[in-house]
């Protein structure tokens, strides 16, 4: 007979765990001013492990700037990573800007000019 798992699969738990790990560690282990203030919105990770691809938003600096830096120090990243991780193969960190914020902001933007426009009418 079968059980169900009543939490989340080992996956999502260890993406989670990188997420925090990683959020603890770049401000405090990086020390470039191209990062600026970053805020980890998301981490998926491939199924074998091998790859996590680490979603950030960055508040007052250049997200392609602040993209180059972290994924330059991704191996270092890693390497601090796979002190803290209690797995067999931690992941290639990549990291790409999460444009999510921004576009909800925007759309949150034209939803109330157009209640505006609406209101004149």
């Amino acid at each position: 007979m079968r059980h169900k798992s009543k939490g989340p699969s080992r996956g999502i738990r260890v993406a989670d765990q990188i997420q925090r790990d990683l959020a603890e560690l770049i401000p405090r282990e990086l020390r470039n001013p191209r990062i600026g203030l970053v805020t980890l919105t998301e981490v998926e990770i491939t199924p074998d492990y091998a790859y996590a691809t680490v979603y950030f938003s960055t508040l007052g600096g250049e997200p392609q700037e602040a993209a180059d830096a972290l994924n330059e120090s991704a191996g270092y990243l890693r390497n601090l990573l796979f002190k803290r991780l209690h797995i067999h193969t931690v992941p290639t960190l990549r990291f790409k800007h999460d444009t999510s914020v921004e576009r909800g902001a925007e759309m949150s933007q034209l939803i109330n000019e157009a209640l505006r426009n609406t209101a004149k009418d």
